[in-house]
C-alpha cells in the first residue's frame, strides 16, 4: 500500500536524481520490496540505478518467462509486481507471462530497457531487433496485454510518464510496459527528485441516479424471491469489493457459493458458504442449489469454457442479476451502466430484507464429505486422495496455497481453506508452468508472513523448473509438492495422444544439482503414504528450510472431476463447424 507523504525522502535522499532512482523510489512507495530481472546490456545502467535503493531487493531469475510469473505472483501477494527485461529479446519472452496477469486482472509494471536515444528516429539496425530500424515491435506486442505503454526517450519527462503509467496500471489494475532508453536511466535531473507525494489514482465515481435506479431494480426482484442465492466471481478482488460482499452476505442471509476462479478471495468459514459453483463439477449440493433457485445473482463473473465447465452450467438470462465492474444487467429489466460494483452492493446491504431460506435448504441437503477408504496404511502406493487428505492436515492461517493448472485445480478446490490461507490458481489464461515462477514471487511476497505451498505437476514442472534454484538463492522456505503421475494429465482426459507423454525425470536429483549444496533443502521421493507422511512431519521440522516432495501416483490416478470436466470441455471443443 501508499506510504505516507514525505516516508521517501530519508532513505533516498543521498541518491542521485535520475530516472532509475525514480522509478525504484516511486516502486518502495507503493510497497514493491522485490522486483524480478534478467540482465542485459540494455537495461545494465538502469539496473545499476535501482540497486542504490537500500529497501529494494533485485531476484535475479534464470529467464524472463519465469521472471514475468514471479512478477505475476508477487502482485498476488502485494499488490503491483515489478519485472525488468532487456530490449525485445527479454521483453517478448516475457510477454506470455504478461499475457496472464492481464487475463487476472494483476497489476504489474515490466520496464524494459531501450536502444539509445539518438537511434530512433534513423536508418540503423540494431541488435536484439527483428533486423528493421523501426524499434516499435516490442510496444506494439504489449500493447495487447496492456493497459499502458509509453517508451521514455527523454529525461526531462521521465518521472512525468513513470506516474502515469504506474497510476494506470494500478487504476486498471492491469499490467503496463515502460521503455527507458540505455543513455538516460542514469541521467541526473531535477524532475527525478524522491517523490514525496501519494499518487492519485483518480477512481472514477458512479451515477447517482442510475445507481438509484439499479438498487431499486435489483430489490424489487431480490426482496420477492422464495430462495435466492448469491454467486461471488473473481471480479470482487480485482475491484476491492470482498468486504461489500460479505456485508451483503451478511444483511441477506442468503446461502452464497463462489466461482471456481474466486476459491479463496472471500473466507470459506462464512457461516452462509456453500461451496464452489461450478456446474457438473461443483461442491456437493452447490450446484442444485444455485441452478434451482428462483433467483441468483452474481456478483464479478467471468463466464468462460472453463468455469462454466464447457458452457455446460443451467442458469437462465431471466433468472440471473449479474453485478459486473461498472454497470448491472437485472434480469429482464435491462443494463444499468456507469455504477461501481462497491457502491452497488453497500447500497443492497443496507436495503436488503433477510431471508435465509436458501441456506435452510442447503442444510437440510449437504452431507459432509466422506474420509478416503485407504487412510492410515502406511505401506500403500499414493493415492491422489491421500495426498490432499494430508495437505488439508498440513493448511492454517499461516499458509497460502498455488495450484497449477491440471488436476491440482479440481483438488484444490475441495480443499477446505482456514480463514487467512491465501488461495491462488491461473485459470482464464492456464499457462502450464506458471506456479513454478509464480511460487517465487509469492514466497518473496509472503516472506516471514506465509508458508507457500505448491501443487504442481510433473509436466508442468518440467517446463520451469529452473526457478528453484532462485528459490535456493534467495532462502526461501516454501514447500513444493511435485505430482509425478508420468505426463500431461488435464490434457490426457481432454484429448490423449503420445504428445502427452514425458521424459521422466529424477526430481529430487535434479532439485539437489540446483541446490549444489549451498542453501537449506530438503527432498523426499513418497511413493507409499508413510513417506508422505514423513515428509510432511519434516517439513514442520524445517520452517526455515525450501522442501520438495516428488509423489508418484499412477498415470491414471485424477479426480473424478477432471473426467467429467474434460469430456465437456472436451466436447465444446470438438463441435464441428457452422453450416452457412
Amino acid at each position: 500500500m501508499p506510504v505516507k507523504s514525505g516516508d521517501m525522502a530519508e532513505p533516498c535522499a543521498k541518491l542521485p536524481w535520475n530516472i532509475g532512482t525514480y522509478v525504484a523510489a516511486r516502486l518502495v512507495q507503493l510497497g514493491v520490496q522485490d522486483y524480478f530481472a534478467v540482465p542485459g546490456d540494455y537495461n545494465l545502467v538502469l539496473l545499476d540505478q535501482l540497486l542504490l535503493n537500500p529497501e529494494l531487493r533485485m531476484v535475479n531469475c534464470c529467464n524472463e518467462l519465469n521472471a514475468g510469473y514471479a512478477a505475476d505472483g508477487y502482485a498476488r501477494a502485494r499488490g503491483l509486481g515489478a519485472l525488468f527485461v532487456t530490449f525485445t529479446v527479454g521483453g517478448l519472452s516475457a510477454l506470455n507471462a504478461v499475457a496472464g496477469a492481464c487475463s487476472d486482472d494483476l497489476p504489474l509494471v515490466v520496464v524494459s530497457g531501450a536502444p539509445n536515444s539518438n537511434d530512433f528516429g534513423t536508418e540503423r539496425i540494431l541488435h536484439h531487433t527483428i533486423g528493421l530500424a523501426n524499434f516499435e515491435q516490442q510496444l506494439q506486442c504489449f500493447k495487447q496485454v496492456c493497459c499502458h505503454t509509453t517508451t521514455i526517450m527523454s529525461v526531462e519527462t521521465g518521472s512525468s510518464r513513470i506516474d502515469t503509467a504506474l497510476a494506470t496500471c494500478l487504476r486498471e489494475r492491469k499490467p503496463v510496459c515502460i521503455e527507458i532508453c540505455c543513455n538516460i536511466a542514469a541521467v541526473e535531473h531535477y524532475s527525478c527528485a524522491p517523490p514525496r507525494s501519494e499518487m492519485v489514482l483518480g477512481m472514477q465515481v458512479s451515477n447517482d441516479k442510475n445507481l438509484e435506479m439499479a438498487v431499486d431494480a435489483i430489490l424489487q426482484i431480490l426482496n420477492n424471491a422464495v430462495k435466492p442465492v448469491l454467486v461471488a466471481g473473481r471480479g470482487l478482488r480485482a475491484f476491492d469489493a470482498k468486504t461489500d460482499f460479505l456485508a451483503l452476505a451478511d444483511a441477506s442471509g442468503y446461502a452464497w457459493a463462489s466461482m471456481p476462479d474466486a476459491k479463496g478471495m472471500l473466507p470459506e468459514s462464512h457461516p452462509c458458504y456453500i461451496g464452489t459453483y461450478w456446474g457438473a463439477v461443483s461442491s456437493p449440493v452447490a450446484c442444485e442449489m444455485v441452478e434451482s433457485a428462483d433467483i441468483y445473482m452474481f456478483v464479478g463473473p467471468r463466464f468462460n469454457d472453463y468455469t462454466t465447465t464447457g458452457y455446460s452450467l443451467l442458469v437462465q438470462p431471466t433468472k440471473m442479476i449479474e453485478i459486473r465492474e461498472r454497470e448491472v444487467i437485472v434480469a429482464n429489466q435491462g443494463t444499468f451502466h456507469c455504477i461501481n460494483m462497491r457502491d452497488v452492493l453497500s447500497a443492497l446491504a443496507k436495503r436488503i430484507k433477510k431471508n435465509d431460506a436458501s441456506f435452510v435448504n442447503y442444510q437440510r441437503m449437504f452431507v459432509p464429505a466422506a474420509l478416503p477408504p485407504n487412510i492410515n496404511q502406511q505401506e500403500s502406493r499414493l493415492t491422489t486422495n491421500v495426498l490432499f487428505y494430508h495437505i488439508q492436515n498440513m493448511l492454517t492461517c499461516d499458509t497460502a496455497i498455488i495450484a497449477e493448472t491440471g488436476d491440482s485445480w479440481f483438488n484444490g478446490q475441495k480443499l477446505k481453506l482456514p480463514e487467512g490461507c491465501q488461495y491462488e490458481f491461473q485459470m482464464q489464461y492456464g499457462s502450464i508452468g506458471w506456479s513454478v515462477g509464480a511460487t517465487l514471487g509469492m514466497a518473496c511476497g509472503l516472506q516471514g508472513q506465509k508458508r507457500v505451498i505448491s501443487l504442481i505437476g510433473d509436466g508442468s514442472f518440467q517446463m520451469t523448473a529452473q526457478e528453484v534454484s532462485t528459490m535456493l538463492r534467495f532462502a526461501l522456505n516454501n514447500i513444493i509438492f511435485l505430482i509425478n503421475n508420468n505426463g500431461y494429465t488435464i490434457e490426457v482426459e481432454i484429448h490423449d495422444g503420445p504428445y502427452n507423454n514425458i521424459q521422466m525425470w529424477d526430481y529430487c536429483g535434479v532439485v539437489n544439482a540446483f541446490n549444489n549444496g549451498t542453501s537449506k533443502l530438503y527432498t523426499k521421493k513418497a511413493e507409499t503414504e508413510g513417506d508422505l507422511i514423513q515428509a510432511i512431519a519434516a517439513t514442520k521440522q524445517l520452517p526455515d528450510t525450501l522442501c520438495f516432495i516428488e509423489c508418484v501416483t499412477a498415470r491414471d490416478d485424477c479426480s473424478k472431476e477432471l473426467l467429467e470436466w474434460g469430456a465437456r470441455v472436451a466436447a465444446a471443443n470438438a463441435r464441428p463447424p457452422a453450416k452457412e
